[in-house]
């Protein structure tokens, strides 16, 4: 692509490159110079012009972006028209949104021309919310930049939320806390079902490995959760026990988060329970929502 400040003869067909005042009317950069547009700039006194003019194998900014966009395009994620080299892609539900870094990060690497920002791979979006945009910074790029962006391009996803059968399960020591199990419950409830998710919460069981052993291996749902009266420090401790002795396993204990590192997270046969952190009482976001909305996704 040449761009340059040129007399206007040499400018009929050239796109503007920045937007200029001409005999009290506005011109738009990217406008498409004609013969008429310069006969008007030399009657105002206008004597060159910055212009862009694409060259033998470049790719205008729209339709750069509108390609590039397209091959990002994966389940749960649509493309809007192009515009001003913008494309955005949004997605189509609510979900979890999946992106490969690395193709990202070599998309960015090649061509300065071509860009691609993303929301962070994981994070929840809503249906229609934009999770990345591609923005061709020049006015063209050149055909072998876009075609290297293209092969770099990997699908942009949402997996979508599920409506699941949720269950809750509340661990007691001696007489327990009606109130606090109750805000738990609470919490906990608009927590999933912002999900499209479903909760139901069983009946309190004591704070003891076998009690709450048997009480996950015959409660109902697709996700168990359990939130304990005492926070979990070890595999020996009762969630984690109560998980194996209900024919589970555990994945793991503990989480690279803060807050909500004393989650557990186990498997009893297809269904996934989790060990709630003790922050999980309170609505503010936390490890414990990571967790959940990869699993109900």
């Amino acid at each position: 692509m040449i761009f340059a400040a040129l007399p206007l003869p040499d400018c009929e067909g050239a796109l503007l490159a920045h937007s200029q005042l001409v005999a009290g009317v506005r011109w738009a950069k990217g406008r498409q110079l004609t013969a008429d547009d310069l006969a008007a700039a030399a009657l105002a006194g206008i004597e060159q012009l910055t212009v862009a003019r694409l060259e033998p194998g470049d790719i205008g900014e729209d339709d750069a972006a509108a390609r590039l966009a397209a091959a990002l395009v994966g389940d749960g994620v649509m493309a809007m028209p192009a515009a001003h080299g913008r494309a955005n892609l949004a997605a189509r539900h609510a979900g979890v949104l999946r992106i490969e870094a690395a193709s990202v990060a070599a998309i960015n690497a090649g061509d300065e021309a071509i860009t691609l920002a993303t929301l962070a791979p994981g994070v929840p979006v809503a249906a229609g919310e934009i999770v990345a945009t591609v923005k061709i910074i020049r006015y063209a790029v050149a055909g072998g930049a876009l075609d290297a962006a293209l092969a770099a391009a990997r699908a942009i996803t949402v997996a979508a939320f599920r409506p699941l059968a949720v269950s809750l399960l509340t661990t007691r020591l001696g007489a327990g806390n009606a109130k606090a199990e109750a805000r738990t419950v609470e919490v906990t409830r608009r927590r999933v079902e912002a999900l499209g998710a479903r909760l139901e919460a069983l009946p309190p069981c004591r704070h003891e490995t076998r009690a709450l052993g048997a009480a996950l291996r015959d409660g109902p749902g697709e996700l168990l959760l359990v939130a304990s009266a005492s926070a979990t420090v070890d595999r020996g401790d009762v969630i984690p026990a109560a998980i194996v002795a209900a024919g589970g396993r555990v994945e793991r204990l503990g989480m690279p988060v803060d807050p909500g590192n004393l989650l557990c997270l186990g498997r009893i046969g297809e269904r996934w329970v989790i060990g709630l952190p003790g922050c999980a009482r309170s609505p503010k976001r936390n490890g414990f929502d990571t967790v959940l909305e990869a699993l109900v996704a």
